[in-house]
């Protein structure tokens, strides 16, 4: 299965995104994170320490596929339009990473109308979600629910946590914190869906 992850806008959580979808899959087969953000944030953060999964940039990660199961790409933000055909036409699926912001929620719409003439198979996953009474997140939801546009039902909620893991090199599921878990539960929520989802789609084909 390839899953790749792309944003229309910076600061969406898009390499954490990508690196705990590694993290998930690398528990059912050998999975294989491919670096191509400019800012290589997510062989940075192996660098800093130990990711339970392989990690490499683009020139390794051609030679490197055929010896996983599993593969998760990360991209640069704000693809071009050759760049946006190619992700669109080379994954199993796109997951579409967004804050509840309006000016992100813009960009993501904007980066839906781009794919329409590709068939991407992709779902929106909502990220960096403010704690209650702030219902932004609920009404980013409502939106995109309202515009008939696929989402993960399992949200990321907006943790300090995760930045402690940045900083140690880790999974945030490996961080010594009384959140680690709670944020850890958000995307191993987001996994079991994709899991799912592919499991249906081998089942109709």
């Amino acid at each position: 299965m390839i899953i790749t992850v792309a944003a229309f806008k910076g600061g969406v959580g898009k390499s954490t995104t990508a690196l705990h979808l590694a993290t998930y899959l690398q528990n059912t087969a050998d999975t294989l994170l491919v670096d191509g953000d400019l800012n290589r944030s997510a062989l940075d953060w192996s660098n800093r320490g130990c990711l339970p999964f392989k990690v490499a940039d683009e020139k390794q990660g051609i030679l490197l596929a055929k010896l996983y199961e599993n593969i998760v790409i990360d991209t640069p933000a704000r693809p071009n339009p050759d760049e946006l055909k190619t992700i669109a036409q080379g994954c199993d699926l796109l997951v579409i990473p967004t804050t509840p912001d309006a000016i992100a929620l813009a960009a993501t719409m904007q980066m839906v109308e781009s794919l329409k003439p590709f068939k991407t198979n992709y779902r929106i996953l909502l990220t960096l979600i403010p704690p209650h009474p702030n219902k932004a997140g609920e009404e980013a939801r409502a939106a995109l629910e309202k515009a008939g546009l696929p989402i993960f039902k399992s949200g990321i909620r907006r943790l300090a946590v995760f930045q402690r893991a940045a900083l140690e090199g880790v999974p945030v599921n490996a961080v010594k914190d009384a959140y680690a878990q709670i944020a850890w539960r958000c995307y191993a929520e987001v996994g079991q869906e994709i899991t799912i989802q592919n499991s249906k789609f081998k089942i109709q084909n």
